[in-house]
């Protein structure tokens, strides 16, 4: 019997999604609980299992589409049956959308069949078209160097670099009515040559969300220098005895000394509602990772119970699949506390934004050679200065530095993290 394929609601309060790439085409068969596209949210790029076995009988909705959740995207057949039975499918409105709340369901309107591509299938890596997609870029129009001529991400990233420069498109014209008061900034005019690269679903959402973060949450700043020695001491000992590949990294102790110090200093581990204070029964670390698309936050769950080799792998494994676009939704959702570490790339000292609803969010800059006071005597030692931006609504200065403090007797002391 055939039926429509929908967009899944992936991510919770998701409202559209957009078709990375079909993995199946017209007529191919699908098993059940095969994957049949790839959906593009604004954290990751999922893939959509097919509900039984049949037969792609009809994409309606091709790569790069897209489309509110619960939309069909596709019909699937049983093996055997003919066109006959899409035609009936389509010729009729589509599956009703979910019962409202007040009981009554929404029928959707019907479905048009969108025209698919019948031309040469195009081999493309998920992110060559999705930055090819950002910049409006044809997929044909460009060579690819992989292998057997797959277009790649430096292929995409070459062809930009080459073209002409897009103008910026035109703002249209505005009616005489008053503006409203949160009307949208007006259209930025740059005489500068430039590509326009279009905002992808996550950088729309990072946007909004640091937006409303630095708007209505009453930031508050803690910094600390801490001597790092003996902690760079210890990771050494412990990392000549495990592979390359198993090595442990500062930020993997800075996570557990965090978990353990929320665990000492329980009323910093909480969230802000407009009803009550939350106070968190476990700690759940998010540590920031850049990617193409921008920042991600995968989660370390349950951080203060695991070991620092648990700790390390799990965020290896997390970090790679958010540069790939491949995390599940439940990894990067969440999180008690972010630690966002930039001190590779140079960074000194700097402040982040905290990531709402969490109520706390570690800066943590680069370790760097100083003279400091000892005792009254002049040491050379490498130290680390880290910020503390914390949300005055839930966290008071004196509990915010007593974590800071913790912590930093922690990570100065690092034998005390592995207890």
């Amino acid at each position: 019997m055939a039926e429509f394929l929908v967009l899944p609601s992936v991510v919770a309060n998701a409202r559209d999604g957009t078709i990375a790439r079909w993995l199946k085409t017209e007529g191919d068969a699908v098993a059940a609980g095969e994957a049949f596209a790839e959906i593009e949210t604004d954290k990751a790029v999922i893939e959509v299992p097919s509900p039984r076995a049949g037969r792609i009988a009809r994409i309606l909705h091709g790569d790069g589409a897209t489309v509110a959740v619960e939309t069909p995207i596709g019909v699937l057949t049983d093996e055997g049956e003919d066109s006959a039975a899409v035609s009936r499918l389509l010729s009729v409105a589509a599956p009703e959308k979910q019962a409202s709340a007040n009981g009554h369901a929404t029928p959707a309107p019907a479905i048009e069949p969108a025209e698919s591509d019948k031309g040469k299938r195009i081999f493309a890596s998920p992110l060559a078209r999705r930055l090819a997609r950002e910049a409006a870029i044809p997929l044909d129009g460009i060579r690819g160097t992989g292998p057997h001529g797959r277009i790649m991400r430096g292929d995409v990233e070459a062809f930009a670099a080459a073209s002409p420069a897009v103008p910026a498109a035109e703002p249209p014209a505005r009616t005489a009515e008053a503006p409203a008061p949160d009307a949208p900034a007006a259209a930025v005019e740059v005489d500068i040559p430039h590509v326009a690269v279009p905002h992808s679903a996550m950088r729309r959402t990072i946007a909004r969300r640091l937006t409303e973060a630095k708007r209505t949450i009453p930031h508050f700043y803690l910094n600390a220098d801490i001597a790092v020695d003996a902690l760079l001491e210890l990771r050494a000992r412990i990392n000549a005895d495990r592979p390359s590949d198993g090595r442990l990294s500062v930020t993997d102790f800075l996570v557990k000394a965090a978990a353990t110090a929320f665990d000492e200093v329980p009323a910093c581990n909480v969230i802000w509602t407009e009803d009550a204070l939350l106070s968190l029964r476990r700690t759940d670390i998010c540590v920031a990772v850049a990617t193409d698309g921008g920042l991600m936050t995968p989660v370390v769950k349950d951080a203060g119970s695991k070991s620092l080799s648990t700790i390390s792998a799990e965020i290896a494994e997390l970090a790679l699949r958010a540069r790939d676009g491949t995390l599940r939704p439940e990894e990067y959702r969440g999180g008690s506390f972010t630690i966002s570490n930039l001190g590779m790339y140079g960074v000194s000292d700097f402040t982040a934004i905290v990531n709402p609803p969490q109520a706390a969010i570690l800066a943590v800059g680069a370790i760097e050679e100083r003279i400091v006071s000892w005792d009254r005597m002049a040491v050379d030692a490498r130290m680390m200065r880290v910020t503390l931006s914390l949300d005055h609504r839930a966290i008071d200065g004196a509990v915010g530095a007593q974590w800071l403090s913790r912590f930093k007797e922690l990570v100065e002391n690092p034998m005390r993290i592995l207890v």
